[in-house]
């Protein structure tokens, strides 16, 4: 059984019924009983990296998480905000994110001319071998950002994504792993990519 963490944000019932599609067993909760039993985590989110801090911290979810993925290994997959907030910390806010990979959250860099938020369809750049990316020839996803993630080691990258100039899109760090697109909303390479998800 896959947990979806469910703290006021995201897309939780899209998420839900793609892996659903997928063969897979998900539940949106925040009982940290049910998150205990669970074989995987999601952490899903939209909209602002403070506030989606706080809404962790109001519903007493933080401590729970960081037994499961910090001390058990327990798989988790963060998704657009949800994945920002693995990060140490944001520009968009003074809070301290979850601190699970070495990095932070950076906002796009107006000097390029972008049209900022970063929204639509757009191409994935596979820089890194990753089992969510199996069976994946060509992926595009969806995206809708302001920020994106600026970690401490090309290491940890597995995708970049070109907006003006390439930025991380996904990350891969021990049991954790990251995406700034929203898999759920992206058709049938978001079915692939939560089949392989399930899979891990």
């Amino acid at each position: 059984m896959v947990s979806i963490v469910d703290y006021g944000i995201g897309n939780l019932l899209a998420i839900r019924n793609i892996i659903s599609k997928v063969g897979g067993n998900a539940v949106i909760t925040d009982d940290p009983v049910v998150i205990r039993k669970s074989q995987k985590l999601i952490l899903p989110g939209v909209g602002a990296f403070n506030y989606g801090m706080e809404q962790l911290k109001k519903k007493g979810l933080i401590d729970v998480l960081n037994e499961e993925v910090l001390m058990k290994g327990k798989v988790v997959l963060g998704l657009c905000l949800g994945a920002q907030l693995i990060t140490q910390k944001s520009d968009e806010g003074n809070m301290p994110g979850l601190g699970w990979i070495p990095g932070r959250t950076v906002r796009f860099n107006s000097e390029a001319g972008l049209v900022i938020p970063h929204m639509g369809w757009a191409e994935v750049e596979f820089v890194k071998t990753s089992p969510l990316w199996k069976g994946i020839d060509e992926a595009r996803f969806y995206f809708t950002h302001s920020f994106h993630f600026e970690l401490n080691s090309t290491e940890y990258i597995t995708g970049v994504c070109n907006y003006g100039y390439k930025f991380p899109c996904s990350f891969e760090y021990k049991n954790i792993f990251g995406v700034q697109f929203h898999p759920e909303k992206s058709h049938q390479f978001g079915m692939k990519f939560f089949k392989n998800y399930l899979d891990l």
